[in-house]
């Protein structure tokens, strides 16, 4: 009528048994992920220090001047004439007649958006004389040129 304490076959009894232990070597199927979080971040920061390089822009051959280098907080609006005499938006090429709507398309401030004219040393200076005319004639006062520093 009693229930026995230690049962004949020891081990916890019934339903609510013990935990049981393994003895031995079975494998252990848990995985590690220690190496996979190492490997991540080695990763992660291999691409946040690569990206910044990645930006690739319109290669121009700017030429070199003693003005020192200006501050700016945000991303200026580029316009780029190259050796062919091809012009592009920010990193778009774009004909002389679509210069003014697009500018007028993305300016956030309206005519007192600050825009760059970037002319390759080779660039016929005609053309980017016409870029800087289409830009002042539609309203924009704040055109600059892009130029490198001078190396000593």
């Amino acid at each position: 009528m009693g229930m026995s304490a230690g049962g004949a076959k020891g081990g916890g009894g019934g339903r609510r048994g013990g935990r049981r232990r393994r003895s031995g070597g079975g494998a252990i199927s848990e995985i590690n992920v220690t190496p996979l979080v190492d490997v991540m971040l080695v990763l992660l920061i291999i691409f946040m220090v690569a990206a910044p390089m990645m930006t690739v822009g319109v290669p121009i051959d700017l030429p070199e001047t003693q003005a020192k280098a200006m501050n700016s907080d945000t991303q200026p609006i580029t316009i780029s004439v190259n050796p062919a005499g091809e012009i592009y938006l920010q990193e778009t090429p774009i004909g002389i007649d679509e210069v003014v709507p697009k500018l007028e398309a993305i300016a956030t401030t309206g005519y007192n958006e600050r825009i760059y004219v970037r002319g390759d040393t080779a660039a016929a200076y005609g053309v980017v004389m016409k870029v800087m005319a289409r830009v002042s004639a539609a309203g924009f006062k704040n055109i600059g040129l892009v130029t490198l520093q001078e190396t000593q």
